[in-house]
């Protein structure tokens, strides 16, 4: 590195998690939704709006219920593909959502801004949903949680957040906001060490937990396909809601 870019580096001074004002709303919902569920409704009002709002791999399963025919109809058939996401089984189950949200919800809600977050986390939730229906087509267990939408932001995340000059980059550049320091595209992210070996340390780590393995044995009710799904599409579709030009479009001059 030459004496002119060692003089534009600098470490970083400014704490990486602060959280973003659309990431406290949400916090706030689904708290909101989980003291309603527990405090003020019956067990079978609970019940009623689990079946309007769960995501429920049995509504598209045509010798069961089938696409527009359980409750709700096709509306929320559609809907519960991101509605689901705004429920949970328990305290704790919220608790840690928020606690990954407030981590990587905060740093891709800092570099994409309110909009293209609640898009990005609307469509990692679809994509957690329909990867948790290819593995369990027509089963009637309820899906609930924010997991595949925060493993969304963790797929994000990990595009740029070791970037030179990024929020976990070994150096800030001095002037540059680190939350919009170009990310590289794809294949070179995957190249990177960091983000590989996150990879595949979540990756083992949530097949491990969905399956059981590690603890007694058998399957646990993790929806873990759907952690895995959520956070593919944060990862691969980075690009398309990233506001920030990419490294290889600066290369190129465009």
């Amino acid at each position: 590195m030459n004496e002119e870019i060692t003089a534009q580096v600098r470490q970083a001074k400014q704490p990486m998690f602060n959280v973003p004002t659309v990431v406290l709303v949400l916090t706030l919902i689904m708290v909101l939704i989980q003291l309603v569920r527990t405090y003020m409704l019956s067990a079978d009002m609970d019940l009623q709006l689990l079946i309007y709002f769960a995501f429920w791999p049995v509504r598209f399963d045509p010798s069961e219920l089938g696409l527009g025919t359980g409750p709700g109809g096709l509306f929320v058939d559609l809907s519960s593909f991101v509605t689901y996401a705004f429920l949970h089984g328990s305290a704790t189950h919220l608790m840690l959502n928020m606690v990954w949200m407030a981590i990587f919800g905060s740093v891709v809600a800092r570099r994409f801004g309110t909009l293209r977050f609640l898009l990005l986390s609307a469509v990692c939730a679809a994509a957690g949903a329909l990867m948790h229906l290819v593995f369990h087509f027509g089963e009637t267990i309820p899906v609930i949680g924010a997991s595949a939408a925060i493993s969304g932001h963790m797929g994000a995340a990990v595009r740029f957040i070791w970037q030179l000059g990024g929020p976990l980059g070994a150096v800030r550049l001095r002037n540059v906001d680190a939350y919009r320091v170009p990310a590289e595209g794809l294949f070179k992210s995957l190249a990177e060490k960091q983000t590989l070996t996150f990879i595949v340390i979540w990756g083992v780590m949530n097949v491990f937990a969905g399956l059981g393995l590690g603890s007694g044995g058998g399957a646990t009710n993790i929806a873990w396909q759907a952690h895995i799904g959520g956070f593919l599409a944060g990862l691969l579709l980075f690009s398309l809601f990233d506001p920030v030009p990419s490294m290889d479009r600066i290369r190129n001059g465009k």
